[in-house]
């Protein structure tokens, strides 16, 4: 983990943060405070950014790769909730708010790299401009609608259907998301995914 002002790539990474979907529309002057708190991460595939039920919690503006929101069970059964790539953030803003363990991980897809803050810091940083707080509030609420919609096509849709949303919804990710994740996501076995296409059927 590097501070942006300290990272040899610096000037690119500043060029990606202002293609984010919360920060393209920010002042120079707000850019440039917020840009003292970050710290670079870069990640491997499978590496953990945030664990299931911690409290320290952290901001995550994605600068290249895939993350994954994921709920496991005590016994290591997982769940994949939403994908989330460059120019998108995550985030556990509800928890922090309700005062509770964040109840998801968020996991790199792909090799990743992430700009993070402590979330109590970007909240801080919102708070002083409604602007900017009320576009991520509606990127937070529109992230949950995201996921309650795809748990509901889990449970109506049969497995072609599930595919087909998912390829006309997300079409950026459907080359890039590796079939085994893609599967998971879908709740299908990587061996019925694999099948579906030799089949035609998506």
């Amino acid at each position: 983990m590097t501070t942006l002002e300290h990272h040899p790539e610096k000037n690119i990474i500043r060029a990606q943060l202002r293609q984010n979907v919360l920060l393209k529309d920010l002042g120079e002057a707000d850019r440039a405070e917020l840009e003292t708190h970050l710290a670079i991460v870069d990640g491997n595939k499978g590496d953990f950014l945030l664990h299931q039920g911690v409290r320290e919690m952290e901001q995550y503006f994605i600068l290249d790769g895939i993350l994954k929101r994921v709920v496991s069970n005590p016994e290591g059964k997982e769940m994949i909730l939403r994908f989330a790539n460059e120019f998108d953030m995550e985030t556990s803003y509800a928890a922090l708010r309700l005062g509770t363990p964040t109840p998801y991980g968020i996991v790199c897809v792909t090799k990743a790299r992430v700009a993070s803050l402590p979330l109590k810091d970007w909240i801080s940083f919102l708070n002083r401009r409604p602007v900017a707080k009320e576009l991520f509030e509606f990127c937070v609420m529109r992230g949950m609608s995201e996921i309650m919609a795809h748990t509901i096509t889990l449970h109506l849709l049969d497995a072609p259907g599930r595919v087909h949303r998912f390829m006309r919804k997300h079409p950026e990710l459907v080359d890039r998301i590796p079939s085994k994740e893609l599967a998971s996501y879908l709740n299908l076995s990587a061996e019925t995914l694999s099948r579906l296409k030799k089949r035609g059927k998506i």
